[in-house]
C-alpha cells in the first residue's frame, strides 16, 4: 500500500484530499502543523508528502529541508501563487507545486505522476474482468484484448484512475481533447457509449445529471 502524509492545517482541505486519496486506494495520515508532521515522519515511512507551505510551528520551506535526506517525494499544495514562490519550492526539491484552489482530479493525477516517477505505484489496474495496463496502453477483458481508439483509452484511463468521483464534462474535455477543443459536445457522449459497450459497463460508467460521468467501481462488486 502507498502511504501518503498530508501536512495541511486547514482541516476542510485536508479532509477533502484524504477522502479522495483513500477512495483511490491510498493510505493517508494527516498532520496539522509542521512539528506534528516532523514527528510522524520520524515514526512512519511515507511514499509521498503533500505539504502546505504556511504551516504553524514549522513552515513547509523549513520542513522540506528536513524531508529531503529521507528521499521522500514532496508536492507543495499552497495558496502562495507567485512565480517566485513556485520557483523557490521547486528549487528546494519539491517534485510539483499545486496552488489553491485546485481540482481534486488534477491533484490525483499529479500524485500518480510523482509516484510513477519514483516507481512506487503499479501501472496495471484491474477491475473485475477488465485490466488496464497504463505502460502498454492496452485494455483486456477476460484476457481478450479490447480494441480502443486513443481517445477512448485516455478517457477510460481517466475514469479508472478516479473511481467514485463525478467528473465534470468540462474536465473530461480538457484532459482528453485539450483546452482548445471546439468540436461537438456529443463527441464525449459517443466515446463513453462505445467504452460502455466494449466493456459491458453500461451500469458502471454512469451519467451524473448536470455534471458529467462517474466510474461507479462499487457496482462491480455486485456482479
Amino acid at each position: 500500500m502507498i502511504n501518503i502524509l498530508i501536512a495541511e492545517d486547514e482541516r476542510a482541505i485536508s479532509d477533502l484530499i484524504r477522502i479522495n486519496l483513500v477512495r483511490n486506494g491510498y493510505v493517508c495520515h494527516c498532520a496539522y502543523d509542521g512539528k506534528q508532521a516532523a514527528d510522524m515522519l520520524e515514526s512512519t515511512r511515507y511514499d509521498l508528502v503533500l505539504l502546505d507551505i504556511m504551516l504553524p510551528c514549522i513552515d513547509g520551506y523549513e520542513l522540506i529541508n528536513y524531508i529531503r535526506p529521507m528521499d521522500i517525494p514532496v508536492i507543495f499544495i499552497t495558496a502562495k501563487s507567485e512565480l517566485s514562490d513556485k520557483v523557490k519550492g521547486l528549487r528546494l526539491g519539491a517534485e510539483d507545486y499545486i496552488t489553491k484552489p485546485f481540482e481534486i482530479v488534477e491533484l490525483i493525477a499529479r500524485v500518480e505522476v510523482v509516484l510513477r516517477r519514483y516507481k512506487k505505484t503499479s501501472a496495471i489496474l484491474t477491475f473485475g474482468d477488465v485490466t488496464v495496463d497504463a505502460d502498454a496502453h492496452s485494455v483486456t477483458k477476460n484476457g481478450r484484448l479490447i480494441s480502443m481508439t486513443a481517445k477512448e483509452y485516455e478517457l477510460l484511463l481517466l475514469f479508472v484512475r478516479n473511481p467514485g468521483i463525478a467528473l465534470f464534462r468540462e474536465t473530461l474535455f480538457e484532459r482528453v481533447w485539450g483546452y482548445d477543443y471546439i468540436g461537438e459536445s456529443r463527441t464525449l457522449d459517443s466515446h463513453v457509449q462505445r467504452i460502455r459497450r466494449k466493456l459491458d459497463w453500461d451500469d458502471i460508467i454512469i451519467t451524473v445529471y448536470k455534471v458529467g460521468y462517474k466510474f461507479d467501481v462499487a457496482k462491480l462488486k455486485d456482479r
